[in-house]
C-alpha cells in the first residue's frame, strides 16, 4: 500500500506554498507521524532553498529534500533549457515516487502554480496527479484571488485530484475583499476554505501553530492526527 501523501500546490509563485508544507511537516512530526517534504526542483538556487526553509522548521535536516537545483529563477524546463541541463520529466516522476515512499506521510511541495512547466511538455499538474497526491491549495487572500483559487481547484478536478483544502495565506481582514473571501471561495468550490495570517518567516513556532491551527479544523485532512 502506497503512504499517504499530499501535494501543497499553489495559484501562483510567492503565495505562500513553503510556509505552508513547513508548518504542516512539522506539526506532523511533532506528532509523532514520519513525514517528508519533497521539493521536485528549486530554481533560482541560490539563494532560493524551500528545502532547507521546511527542515529548518522541523529542526531535523531529514524532513525535507529537494531533487534538483537550477540556478535561473524561472520555471524547471526553462531553467534547464538555459543551464544546458538536462531534466527528465520520467527521471523526476521515478525519483518523487521513491521519495514520497520512505515516510509514512509525503508531502510534496509545489513550484510556482498548476500550468508551470516542469520538463518537456509536463507541468506541475501532471506531476501532482501522476503522483495520485491529494491536494491542498494556497492562494493569496486579498483582491484578485476568487478567480484564479477556483480556476486552480478546477483544473485539479479536472485530472481526478482531491482537493482537501483551500488556504488563504497572510490573512489580515483587512479589506473587504479579505474579509469576504474565505466565504465566496467555499461557495465557488465547495471545498473548506481556512486561512493563516501573516508570519515572520523565522518564529517557526509560530508558523507551526497558525498552520496547525488553520488545517486542524479540516475534517477531511485525514492524514494529520486530531488528538
Amino acid at each position: 500500500m502506497s503512504p499517504d501523501r499530499l501535494a501543497v500546490v499553489g495559484t501562483g509563485t510567492g503565495v505562500g506554498k513553503t510556509v505552508i508544507t513547513a508548518g504542516l511537516t512539522a506539526w506532523l512530526c511533532e506528532a509523532g507521524v514520519d513525514a517528508r517534504a519533497v521539493k521536485p526542483a528549486q530554481t533560482g538556487h541560490p539563494p532560493d532553498d524551500d528545502a532547507a526553509f521546511v527542515a529548518d522548521v522541523c529542526a531535523d535536516p531529514d524532513a525535507a529534500t529537494c531533487l534538483r537545483y537550477l540556478e535561473p529563477p524561472l520555471a524547471p524546463r526553462v531553467a534547464a533549457e538555459r543551464e544546458d541541463v538536462s531534466l527528465s520529466y520520467d527521471d523526476l516522476l521515478a525519483d518523487c515516487e521513491r521519495a514520497l515512499e520512505e515516510c509514512e506521510v509525503g508531502i510534496l511541495e509545489g513550484i510556482g502554480g498548476l500550468r508551470v512547466p516542469i520538463a518537456g511538455d509536463r507541468e506541475v499538474i501532471d506531476l501532482v496527479a501522476d503522483l495520485e497526491c491529494d491536494a491542498v491549495v494556497v492562494a493569496r487572500s486579498g483582491l484578485g484571488t476568487l478567480n484564479h483559487t477556483a480556476l486552480s481547484v478546477d483544473a485539479l478536478a479536472a485530472r481526478g485530484v482531491d482537493v482537501r483544502a483551500v488556504v488563504l495565506n497572510e490573512y489580515a481582514g483587512e479589506t473587504v475583499a479579505e474579509r469576504t473571501n474565505p466565504a465566496e471561495l467555499e461557495r465557488m468550490t465547495d471545498q473548506p476554505v481556512v486561512t493563516v495570517p501573516p508570519l515572520a518567516a523565522l518564529d517557526t513556532e509560530h508558523v507551526i501553530a497558525a498552520v496547525r491551527d488553520a488545517l486542524s479544523t479540516v475534517e477531511t485532512l485525514s492524514l494529520v492526527p486530531t488528538a
